[in-house]
């Protein structure tokens, strides 16, 4: 595996970086398009969807869309004491248009902050709620002087639609695996840009992978109402009800910290059991139940949509103080962090890839010598190599999965694979 693949997800987050996102509008589809251009280099095309706004999705509506092109407070001499061009977290999510000079102790009405971080800007939104307002640090706001104060938000709301993005790669089977992504977020790196820039990588790696035993299904979406929408569009859920295998919800996946996986609601899905083995080979990881969800496993698997979902993170969101906030800035990320993440998923789907339940052809313990698979002079610690290949027969009965195996006898899925094939190339394991 390239040990530079880090690197290259690593640029193209950077380049998502400065895109100023929300749920709907230019932002969305900017994005949309700088991975669209990366994934056409592995020969796969996205397909590009618009959901008008008052479109219904089961008990949600798809709102207006939000353009934004300038906003700013200024005070009574001209100087902008914040400016939506240099911070694109300065204006509150979807915030309504405002052309207002106010007081200091009105403005404050109108200004959020993070008290307990004074020197973060902390990202708010009101999706659902049509306001105006403005974000700064609270250092900043603490620094204001009394005096008149000029509001300026150039936006509006219009009945546009909501943008998503889709890549299908067939398999030789109709069975997927999913892996969803959201691109609704402002500048914030480990937040918003890595989960989109590690799944546009991971397309590469699946359409290089020849025979692919499964279907692959790579959705860039809106956080929460994308996921809905999704769900609700074109006999979408019917379809992963089918077909699902497994399935990764990617958020937070560039930082260096450690790795995680939110769990499904019981913990009991194949895609559960897979990224849980890999990252187990990995070192230290931390299991969080389905009760600490937060992005859009909420979705895939709430009540009567039930999907096989799991969300992977390197630290999980809102487990670090970055998290919403300005600090979550291009520094957050790096490219080893990605050639984790990377590799953690590679290893998930060629897991998955090589998964199956194997059995022994011959009754009683086979004679390996005779096959040159075991040493043929005994003496102390010549049997160290074939311990591997012993012990995955030992519970190659057809009751446990390759996964099932490799966690019983301690060696990653990626280290029995040449097992099966020998095995298999001697008949051994049907």
């Amino acid at each position: 595996m390239r040990k530079d693949t880090g690197k290259e997800i690593y640029q193209l987050a950077e380049k998502l970086f400065p895109i100023c996102r929300s749920i709907t509008g230019e932002g969305v589809r900017q994005t949309l398009a700088i991975l669209a251009e990366f994934i056409e280099q592995a020969n796969a095309e996205m397909i590009i969807y618009e959901v008008a706004s008052g479109t219904k999705a089961f008990d949600w509506t798809v709102p207006k869309e939000w353009v934004i092109r300038s906003a700013y407070i200024e005070d009574s001499n001209g100087n902008h004491v914040i400016d939506f061009k240099n911070n694109n977290l300065h204006v509150l999510g979807y915030a309504a248009p405002v052309d207002r000079w106010v007081e200091l102790e009105e403005l404050f009405q109108y200004i959020y902050t993070q008290p307990d971080q004074p020197n973060v800007i902390p990202y708010v939104t009101s999706y659902y709620k049509e306001r105006y307002g403005f974000c700064m640090s609270e250092a900043q706001k603490r620094s204001l002087k009394p005096g008149k104060y000029h509001m300026f938000i150039d936006s509006e709301l219009i009945n546009g639609s909501m943008t998503y993005g889709e890549v299908l790669i067939p398999g030789l089977s109709n069975e997927e695996i999913f892996f969803s992504t959201y691109i609704c977020h402002p500048s914030m790196a480990n937040n918003e840009c890595s989960g989109p820039a590690l799944a546009a990588q991971l397309i590469k790696y699946v359409s290089q992978l020849k025979d692919r035993r499964y279907t692959y299904r790579f959705i860039f979406i809106p956080e929460t109402i994308g996921a809905i929408v999704y769900l609700s569009a074109n006999k979408n859920l019917q379809h992963l009800k089918k077909h699902m295998v497994a399935g990764f919800n990617l958020t937070c996946v560039g930082d260096d910290r450690g790795y995680a996986i939110v769990e499904s609601p019981y913990a009991n899905t194949l895609a559960d059991k897979v990224l849980k083995n890999v990252l187990h080979f990995r070192g230290p990881y931390t299991a969080y139940s389905y009760l600490k969800r937060g992005s859009d496993e909420r979705q895939y698997c709430a009540p009567g949509v039930g999907l096989p979902v799991v969300c992977y993170s390197r630290t999980k969101f809102a487990e670090y103080p970055e998290y919403h906030t300005s600090a979550d800035d291009i520094g957050m990320i790096s490219p080893s962090g990605f050639q984790g993440s990377y590799e953690v998923m590679a290893e998930v789907i060629c897991a998955l890839e090589n998964n199956g339940n194997y059995k022994t052809a011959i009754l009683c313990e086979p004679q390996l010598g005779k096959r040159g698979l075991y040493p043929t002079v005994s003496q102390k610690g010549s049997y160290d190599t074939v311990v591997p290949m012993c012990d995955f027969i030992a519970y190659a009965d057809g009751t446990n999965d390759l996964i099932d195996i490799s966690n019983i006898i301690g060696i990653p899925v990626r280290g029995l694979i040449p097992i099966v094939n020998k095995l298999k190339e001697e008949k051994i394991i049907l």
